[in-house]
């Protein structure tokens, strides 16, 4: 009987907490089909009296949030694409491939994790502008292309391949390529799901670096253009929570879509890494 109450009890406390969390999600998607101002009254709505999509068509059609929402998700893919090809290269790299200064080379990448990226964001704009890429596609995405944190953790994951899986395919007369991209490549599957959700996640929400190298209206991300529109609509709540709505609801659809392969990848990872 004790087992049994203190389960309902810790259910009851999970429960409630998951309530306070999604309470804040609801809210906001409640708000954004509310009318205009309705959300401005005190105690505040739970429930729209009068379910309506202006507040959406205002996005899409007089703020032109459909370029921008455009803009974020080529961005996003593109980074993500290119960042798992090349941290899952160099991940495998230091995992499995022996090469003069492997280790002291690893050990400086995750020195280099300590310092705030912040504090890269003037050197990097500065380089960028010396090559042309300052206001451009290619300029937003440089920053996400490569990252310690997704080189570590495909490191982690790789080195429990089996040394005998490789030198098998070696003995079979497979290049290192084709062992890469035929061995190696599909038993990383689910740690390359968990990147590509972390890469997309950094790309799509990442503000302050498209702010600075974007200075051009109609080359801005979503986060950005949102920010842009807070300053115009400030009073305008309904609108601003339809932007976040829109904002949030690609990468909640993309977690929920890829979830099992997001904790299997994490689990695997930390019981064989």
């Amino acid at each position: 009987m004790n087992r049994r109450l203190a389960a309902a009890i810790v259910n009851g406390l999970l429960l409630a907490l998951a309530v306070l969390s999604l309470f804040p999600l609801v809210w906001m998607l409640s708000v954004s089909f509310m009318q205009p101002g309705e959300a401005s009254h005190f105690p505040p709505p739970l429930l729209p009296a009068d379910p309506t999509l202006h507040n959406y068509r205002e996005l899409f059609v007089r703020a032109g949030m459909g370029r921008y929402f455009a803009n974020s998700l080529m961005v996003s893919i593109a980074v993500t694409l290119v960042s798992v090809l090349l941290n899952t290269m160099a991940g495998y790299a230091f995992a499995k491939l022996q090469f003069a200064g492997r280790e002291k080379v690893f050990r400086s990448l995750l020195a280099v994790m300590v310092i705030p990226g912040q504090v890269a964001m003037m050197p990097l704009f500065l380089l960028l502008k010396q090559m042309g890429l300052v206001n451009t596609y290619a300029g937003a995405m440089v920053p996400g292309l490569a990252g310690v944190f997704g080189i570590f953790l495909v490191r982690q994951y790789a080195r429990s391949i089996p040394d005998e899986l490789l030198d098998a395919a070696r003995i079979d007369g497979a290049g290192e390529w084709r062992i890469y991209w035929q061995v190696v490549l599909p038993v990383l599957k689910p740690i390359l799901v968990t990147l590509a959700i972390f890469s997309f996640l950094g790309a799509w929400n990442d503000f302050m670096w498209p702010l600075i190298v974007l200075s051009d209206q109609s080359l801005q991300t979503l986060p950005v253009a949102l920010a842009s529109l807070s300053r115009e609509h400030v009073q305008d709540n309904e609108l601003m929570m339809a932007g976040s709505v829109v904002t949030v609801l690609p990468v909640l659809l993309l977690f929920l879509s890829l979830q099992r392969y997001y904790m299997q990848g994490l689990l695997v990872g930390s019981v064989k890494g």
